[in-house]
């Protein structure tokens, strides 16, 4: 018998690749969408760096930010400009005021953003009678408060009874009467404080009026008073140079720390990132340059932090609540 014949052999089905080419096709999207992730995160700048100038301000967002300054027209400030809007591409406006009185108010009512001209006592004293908790956020430094005479060389000289003007607010009527004591030319009752007003005078060579601030520099070249006791941003308005000082007190006192001036923010923004960098700006070498030339190198620059501050402006209020009773 014949053997039985065996069915046809097929040809065998390739194996099938489907699985293979759906892991090829998914591992390609991953690859792609962690691509498309990496260039947006690169192109796009962070949150906090936006809010807060940007890490090195070529990728921040373009702000304005206002700041109300008794001294607009120096030098230093178009420097500082152009720093706020290279690192920081920030726009400073300048907000100038005429005297001292009203630049706290207009920051208060969000008429500028931060403001810069007071120190520490100043500042104390503002917020004890306002009611106000303005906050310093950065150091600027410490300026001597001289006293001026455009007719005689040391306080010695000044006649009997001479007509002496002093600033008018309290902060710097006290410091005003502290330099014309240490000058040998009054006397002040407890040996004087940061809160002496003309009341406190026991004995004196001089005849004191209390002016404007703004006003000091006028008195002196008007030759209404024989010396006055004149803020640094006024004499320099003014042009009175520094041969005319014929006293000052000692800005790198450690006494004198009060007196160190201020970048001032709100208290909701006294941890402004941005406004903390602002206020350091200031102290940038070429800042610094600037102030000093202004100054004929009288300034004493300070490094205390916005809590260093913000502690002795603490401080400093209690002081001045306990002196006023």
């Amino acid at each position: 018998m014949s053997e039985p014949s065996l069915p046809p052999r097929l040809p065998e089905k390739p194996k099938r690749r489907t699985g293979l080419i759906a892991g090829a096709v998914i591992a390609a999207v991953v690859v792609i969408v962690a691509v498309v992730l990496i260039i947006v995160n690169v192109a796009k700048p962070k949150a906090d760096d936006a809010a807060s100038g940007g890490a090195s301000g070529t990728t921040a967002k373009a702000q304005t930010v206002s700041i109300g300054v008794t001294d607009a027209s120096q030098p230093y400030w178009k420097i500082y400009s152009d720093l706020a809007k290279k690192k920081y591409n920030v726009t400073i406006k300048l907000v100038n005021f005429s005297d001292y009185s009203q630049p706290n108010p207009a920051l208060k009512q969000k008429q500028t953003d931060l403001n810069e001209f007071q120190h520490i006592e100043y500042l104390a004293d503002y917020n004890n009678s306002s009611g106000d908790t303005l906050q310093p956020i950065g150091p600027t430094a410490i300026y001597p408060l001289p006293l001026y005479s455009t007719d005689y060389k040391k306080p010695a000289d000044l006649p009997a009874n001479a007509a002496v003007a002093i600033p008018n607010d309290a902060i710097n009527e006290a410091r005003g009467l502290l330099v014309l004591q240490s000058a040998g030319l009054l006397e002040l009752k407890d040996g004087g404080s940061p809160f002496s007003t003309v009341n406190d005078i026991t004995s004196s060579k001089v005849k004191v009026t209390t002016v404007d601030a703004a006003q000091t520099a006028r008195a002196l070249q008007s030759g209404s008073v024989a010396a006055a006791i004149v803020n640094k941003n006024y004499a320099t308005d003014a042009k009175l140079p520094n041969t005319d000082i014929i006293a000052k007190d000692d800005p790198s006192d450690p006494s004198a720390q009060p007196y160190v001036n201020v970048f001032v923010a709100r208290d909701a923004d006294k941890d402004n990132k941005l406004y903390q960098k602002l206020a350091a700006l200031y102290l940038d070498p070429s800042v610094e340059k600037s102030v000093q030339e202004v100054n004929g190198g009288s300034a004493v620059f300070s490094d205390l932090t916005a809590k260093e501050l913000q502690d002795l402006l603490a401080k400093t209020q209690e002081q001045e609540k306990a002196a006023k009773g």
